[in-house]
C-alpha cells in the first residue's frame, strides 16, 4: 500500500514543480476557472498537450512558490504575477503562439444552465416564438410579465423578453423558465485574464492587434508628438522636419520682402520680378505638344487644299 505524502511534502513537491515551470517557460497565461469542472479541465489539458501545461493550485501556494523562485534566482520579473493571483485562477505555461493557445482554450467552453444565485456573465434574452408548452403554463408566463398567446395548442411568446441583465443574480423564476424552455444561456471555460511574456504583463486584448493596427497607432502617436512639439516650440525628432520647413518659409518671406538675399532665395526673387519666366519654365512640355499639334493641323490643311484642287480639275460640268 502506497504511503500518502504529508501536507509538507505536497507543498515541497508543488514548489519544485512550479519553480521548474518558471525556469522552462517565459510565457504564461493567467486564466480564470470559475464554474469549470474537473472533466472539462482534463479536456483542456489534453487539448493543450505538447507545448502548454495547465497548473492549478491555491493562490497562497502559487504566490509563495513564485516569491521563493525570485529569491533563489534573483529574477524579480516573475513577481509581477503575484498581484494577478486573485480569485479562482490558474496558470497556463506555454512555448507556443499566445494567440493560438488562447483560441485553443476557448474551444473547450461548455453550455451551462442558469442556476439560482449565479451572477449572469451576459444578458439573457428569451426570443419570441413557440415554446412547446401546453396552455396550462400561461399563468407562469403572466407572473413573469411575458406576453404570450395560444397558437396550435401551445404557448407562444409574442415578443423578445430581456430576462436577465449582465451582473444580476439569477432568480428562481428565471431559472425555472429557462429550464422549461431548455435554454442553457451561459457557457463556462478557462478565461484569459492577463498575459505574461518575458517580464511584461499586458491585457489579452493586445493579442488581437494586427501589424496594421500597430502601424496605425504608431503613426497616430507620432502625429500627436509632432503637434505637441510644434505648439510649444519644443524640438523633437518627429517635429524637426516641420520646424526646418517653417523656418525656411519664414526666412524666404523676409528675403522676398527685403533686399536681403541668399542662394536658395535668388531664383524665387527672380521669378517674382519677371513673372513671364514662369511660362518659360512650363513651355518645353507644353511647347512641344503645341508644336506637334500645329504641325498636324497644317498637314491636314494642306491635304484638304490638295483634295479640293484635284476635284476642281476633274469635276467641272462647263469645261
Amino acid at each position: 500500500m502506497a504511503i500518502k505524502p504529508t501536507k509538507a511534502q505536497k507543498k515541497t513537491q508543488y514548489d519544485q514543480k512550479l519553480c521548474r515551470l518558471l525556469d522552462e517557460y517565459s510565457q504564461i497565461l493567467v486564466v480564470g476557472a470559475d464554474n469549470v469542472g474537473s472533466n472539462q479541465l482534463q479536456s483542456i489539458r489534453r487539448g493543450l498537450r505538447g507545448d502548454s501545461i495547465v497548473l492549478m493550485g491555491k493562490n497562497t501556494m502559487m504566490k509563495r512558490s513564485i516569491k521563493l523562485h525570485a529569491e533563489k534566482t534573483g529574477n524579480d520579473a516573475f513577481n509581477s504575477l503575484v498581484p494577478l493571483l486573485v480569485g479562482n485562477v490558474g496558470l497556463v505555461f506555454t512555448k507556443g503562439d499566445l494567440k493560438e493557445v488562447r483560441e485553443e482554450i476557448a474551444k473547450y467552453k461548455v453550455g451551462a444552465p442558469a442556476r439560482v444565485g449565479l451572477i449572469a456573465p451576459i444578458d439573457v434574452v428569451v426570443p419570441p416564438g413557440p415554446t412547446g408548452l401546453d396552455p396550462s403554463m400561461t399563468s407562469f408566463f403572466q407572473a413573469l410579465n411575458i406576453p404570450t398567446k395560444i397558437n396550435k395548442g401551445s404557448v407562444e411568446i409574442v415578443t423578445a423578453v430581456d430576462l436577465i441583465k449582465k451582473g444580476e443574480k439569477v432568480g428562481s423564476s428565471e431559472s425555472a423558465l429557462l429550464a422549461k424552455l431548455q435554454i442553457r444561456p451561459f457557457s463556462y471555460g478557462l478565461i484569459v485574464f492577463s498575459v505574461y511574456d518575458n517580464g511584461s504583463v499586458f491585457s489579452p486584448e493586445v493579442l488581437d492587434l494586427t501589424e496594421d493596427d500597430l502601424v496605425e497607432r504608431f503613426v497616430n502617436g507620432v502625429s500627436m508628438v509632432t503637434s505637441l512639439s510644434l505648439s510649444i516650440s519644443f524640438p523633437t525628432l518627429a517635429a524637426a522636419p516641420h520646424m526646418f520647413l517653417n523656418a525656411y518659409k519664414n526666412v524666404l518671406s523676409v528675403s522676398v520682402a527685403t533686399e536681403y538675399t541668399f542662394p536658395q532665395a535668388e531664383q524665387v526673387k527672380e521669378f517674382l520680378e519677371d513673372p513671364s519666366k514662369f511660362a518659360a519654365v512650363a513651355a518645353p512640355t507644353g511647347g512641344v505638344d503645341a508644336g506637334a499639334a500645329a504641325a498636324k493641323v497644317e498637314e491636314k490643311k494642306e491635304e484638304s487644299e490638295e483634295d479640293s484642287d484635284d476635284g476642281d480639275l476633274g469635276l467641272s460640268l462647263f469645261d
